[in-house]
């Protein structure tokens, strides 16, 4: 029976429907929760294989999903908190990716590389998980949340840049890439207003989402066949075309409402089948303080910037938090080191259970005890932006009341 491809989809989606009613009824986002389900089917359901259109599916959630990130940023918020989200990012990738890196290397007698490897995979912060939870919660529209996943990018495209300089395979078709990458970023927000404008937003065949979906597919596959990883450029694409997303709400709430209903679940279920309940407890120690090591550095690194960015302590605490989660690129990246044979199955068991737990535990945290309205988020930006011109007094008291709320 779990041979017919009909009888397998109808699993996995009911995985997905049954993580969903799990999350309204808690109140927990449900790519959290649909990665606990993964890991209960693998461990004790027996779900331990996927089929190449399982993958494929995942795998199309994750660059879905990386774009719609990439979308939900607005070049005018980016541009005017550059400061803050460029600071943040940068050190939330660069202290835990130097002092993991260290760790393994001179503590646990990992090689060089194989440290590296480390580094890179767990100093990531995930796109996917901040911004199911942002839209999840209605944040992911407000000055601080797009702040946060512009931090995000920052953070990831640190990560994928030492991925690419200390392990990139630099051959033609990485120039071939690079090259019609770059033509095509230039261009999209262009074609996309084209194809909005001439074909219109309504018709029943959505040319539009055609339109992306095709992007996303074909630099995809010169990504993969340059050696690089398809998310960078659905990120990147996502990212050209936010200021022509801001204007079409349509679109994005079509393709989102797909993601979220067929792709995504696949990426977040299949992530959870990666922990190995067993191999964990055998590297429990390691694996912990592994943990310890990417949430301390992250928080050493995004809290005390967040706060002189006006933030206070429960939206810093909550970026901070959530800056520490982990899962698309941390899974890349341990899977690039096992694939090219850097890194052995233990060590990428260990690498991948400490991303799926950094996805995990943060955002509990974050969710559970510091999540901030979505008043005083908008309050924040016009607080931040304006350098207290644009604040009202109403803002300036909602961020008060909330700091006293905090007992800070």
């Amino acid at each position: 029976m779990l041979e017919n491809i009909w009888f397998v989809a109808a699993i996995w989606m009911g995985l997905a429907l049954i993580a969903s009613i799990i999350s309204i009824r808690v109140g927990i986002s449900v790519a959290l929760i649909e990665i606990l389900i993964g890991v209960l089917a693998g461990n004790f359901l027996g779900i331990h294989k996927t089929t190449e259109w399982i993958n494929f599916l995942a795998m199309l959630g994750s660059g879905v999903l990386t774009f719609l990130a990439g979308a939900e940023i607005d070049p005018t918020s980016l541009k005017s908190n550059i400061k803050a989200s460029f600071t943040i990012g940068f050190l939330s990738f660069l202290l835990p990716f130097i002092f993991i890196w260290f760790f393994a290397q001179f503590v646990l007698g990992w090689s060089m590389q194989q440290s590296q490897i480390a580094g890179i995979s767990l100093s990531t912060t995930s796109v996917a998980v901040v911004y199911a939870v942002m839209i999840e919660k209605g944040l992911g529209s407000t000055p601080l949340g797009k702040m946060i996943l512009a931090a995000c990018f920052i953070t990831d495209f640190g990560t994928v840049i030492a991925l690419g300089l200390l392990f990139a395979d630099f051959n033609i078709w990485l120039l071939v890439f690079v090259v019609v990458m770059s033509v095509m970023l230039w261009y999209m927000p262009r074609w996309t207003r084209f194809i909005i404008v001439r074909m219109g937003a309504t018709r029943v065949s959505e040319p539009e989402v055609k339109f992306i979906l095709f992007i996303l597919f074909f630099l995809g596959g010169l990504a993969t066949t340059a050696k690089s990883e398809a998310v960078l450029p659905a990120y990147l694409v996502g990212l050209v075309v936010a200021g022509v997303f801001l204007r079409d709400k349509t679109l994005v709430n079509r393709m989102r409402s797909i993601a979220f209903a067929i792709f995504t679940p696949f990426y977040f279920i299949k992530a959870g089948l990666y922990v190995s309940l067993t191999d964990l407890w055998a590297a429990i120690v390691v694996i912990l303080v592994f943990l310890v090591i990417k949430m301390v550095t992250k928080l050493i690194g995004v809290y005390p910037f967040a706060r002189t960015f006006k933030m206070r302590h429960k939206e810093a605490s909550y970026t901070s938090l959530l800056m520490a989660t982990g899962l698309t690129f941390g899974t890349i990246s341990a899977l690039f080191g096992l694939n090219n044979k850097i890194i052995d199955q233990a060590q990428y068991t260990i690498l991948v259970t400490v991303v799926i737990l950094s996805a995990i535990i943060p955002t509990l945290i974050a969710q559970r005890f510091f999540q901030p309205s979505e008043a005083v988020m908008i309050a924040w930006g016009r607080l931040f932006n304006g350098n207290n011109k644009s604040a009202s007094p109403a803002d300036k008291k909602e961020l008060e009341t909330e700091e006293e709320k905090n007992n800070v």
